[in-house]
């Protein structure tokens, strides 16, 4: 059901809590009057909520008293931002304790919010949707799986739909409480590690055995156990070769539980990349990790810091009417509308170059002046569409702050070549003549290169064709290419001299890039013409757009 809330004319401003077993997790989130949001802060703070509970069924005073004092703390931060609205949620250690009510009583009057304490299966939900929500999967099927202090929540599904959802009473603190509380400060022996190991083996076979009639192609991992986890790897140099960043391989996990059960806790502590706070249950988190990898066969896990707490604002985006950043768009497509509309851009100029530097690469692809297919062609999408966007800070060099903001910013579903190459082509849509000598891509591919170069140049002629931002270009396309030339066909309505003194500016450019000249053909079209943009114009040689991404 849709809700009925409205967002004013200064946005509407949320906080979304997620009180763990181990930590206590915040994001404070405007929602802006365009449909877009903008996140003010994201904090975290250690409670160890569940410890010494899981014996008892009982969470002690002291871990009540912590957990109480953060979130005070954490709700009035948030109303310094002046937060209109608190989603809060608790997790294991709440659900599974006897006196919950003393937790929630308190939490209500000290820090004068409403938690809701959500079942182990609803936890895995809002995991899945925060962590597929922010990746870009396509037609792929994962396995998601998320270590958490008291429980493990696992799903297998795609972009958006789960088919499987659960949840284990297995958690880094709960295993350590009950499996290395005799002797917490020594290292873990060989038959600790397997008495633990068969636990969890025996925990999770029957869910195993679903799970390996369904398709994965790959597996994700979140939750602060798994990150750390990679960060040590990453630290202690015990990656593998040639293995992508924020990858954790089987045989890496491997390798560094074996160095952590080796050492007494003081010094594992020291062990570069770990979190000293969660030295003393770092080992159990692994274990279970290891156990789900070796079950299932995983070779390899993608890492993620996206979890529960972004679940819990795309559900509550999900639920608002009228809020088309979550609905069927992809993460991809979510994040550039996103970014897009957070810095304010012109919308309607930039859909118009977008739809311009579209035809353009397709025509282009046509008379064969390049070979580039879709993973391309959504790149210039993307880059078209937030060309402008460093105008935010301001219109002198826009182009420079454009690939600033493209480059730093959080874009959900791209990895860090397709940023730096979107950066790249945003960077060269005006100003300098776009050379290799100029590309900040030293690390790139020389091919990865020429297609900055290629879509830069496709950028600049779309952003010729709409210099007034008027929309007077209907259509744009390369009709023809001979041995020492290429035609493009411009379609107008009214006078566009500008935009054609725009596009002639560009011929040399184009030389450069191309090794042709380019020469370029008006029409003017009957004004009635511009609403016919899937129809061919009787005479005239004009390609109906292909389908994009959608975001358009």
């Amino acid at each position: 059901m849709k809700s009925k809330r409205k967002i004013g004319a200064a946005g509407r401003i949320v906080a979304f809590i997620d009180i763990g077993t181990n930590s206590v997790r915040m994001l404070v989130v405007r929602l802006n009057p365009n449909h877009s949001y903008s996140i003010l802060t994201r904090q975290k703070q250690q409670v160890r909520l569940g410890e010494g509970e899981f014996d008892e069924e009982e969470i002690t005073p002291e871990a009540i008293d912590r957990t109480c004092v953060v979130c005070r703390k954490f709700a009035d931060l948030a109303r310094t931002f002046n937060a209109e609205e608190f989603v809060a949620v608790a997790t294991s250690a709440a659900r599974e304790a006897s006196n919950q009510n003393m937790l929630l009583d308190r939490l209500r009057h000290e820090a004068q919010i409403d938690v809701r304490v959500i079942s182990g299966l609803e936890e895995a939900r809002l995991i899945y949707l925060g962590v597929a929500s922010g990746m870009h999967l396509g037609d792929r099927q994962a396995f998601f799986i998320d270590i958490g202090g008291g429980s493990t929540e696992i799903s297998v599904g795609g972009q958006h739909q789960f088919q499987e959802l659960e949840s284990f009473r297995l958690g880094a603190i709960r295993l350590t409480n009950m499996f290395f509380s005799e002797s917490p400060s020594g290292p873990v022996r060989p038959d600790q590690y397997r008495i633990v190991q068969q636990y969890v083996r025996n925990a999770i076979i029957h869910t195993i055995q679903k799970i390996k009639l369904q398709k994965i192609d790959l597996a994700i991992g979140s939750s602060g156990s798994i990150m750390n986890l990679a960060d040590i790897v990453e630290r202690t140099h015990h990656i593998e070769q040639n293995a992508p960043a924020g990858v954790l391989t089987y045989r890496d996990l491997k390798k560094t539980i074996d160095l952590l059960c080796a050492l007494p806790l003081e010094e594992r502590r020291q062990i570069p990349g770990i979190n000293p706070e969660r030295a003393d249950i770092i080992i159990a988190g692994g274990i279970i990790l290891e156990t789900f990898m070796k079950e299932i066969g995983i070779e390899s896990i993608t890492t993620t810091s996206r979890g529960l707490q972004d679940g819990l604002l795309m559900d509550y985006l999900s639920r608002m009417e009228n809020f088309p950043l979550f609905g069927t768009l992809s993460p991809r497509e979510r994040s550039v509308l996103q970014l897009g509309r957070s810095c304010g851009i012109n919308e309607a100029h930039a859909r118009n170059v977008t739809r311009l530097a579209l035809e353009i690469f397709d025509s282009a692809k046509d008379v064969r002046l390049h070979s580039y297919g879709d993973w391309e062609r959504e790149l210039l999408e993307y880059a078209a569409f937030l060309h402008d966007i460093g105008s935010f800070i301001s219109y002198t060099n826009h182009h420079a702050h454009s690939y600033y903001i493209i480059k730093n910013s959080e874009l959900l579903g791209f990895d860090q070549k397709e940023i730096d190459i979107m950066a790249n082509i945003a960077k060269f849509h005006r100003k300098k003549k776009p050379r290799k000598k100029h590309l900040d891509l030293p690390e790139l591919a020389d091919n990865d290169q020429r297609t900055v170069l290629v879509l830069a140049m496709f950028i600049r002629l779309s952003e010729s064709l709409d210099r007034s931002h008027a929309g007077f270009v209907q259509h744009a396309e390369f009709v023809r290419a001979e041995k020492n030339e290429v035609f493009l066909n411009i379609v107008a309505e009214n006078d566009c001299q500008l935009e054609i003194w725009g596009a002639e500016a560009e011929q040399r450019t184009f030389e450069r890039v191309f090794q042709k000249r380019l020469k370029i053909e008006v029409i003017t079209s009957n004004p009635c013409d511009s609403q016919k943009e899937e129809e061919n114009i009787p005479g005239i040689p004009v390609t109906s757009i292909k389908s994009g991404t959608g975001f358009r």
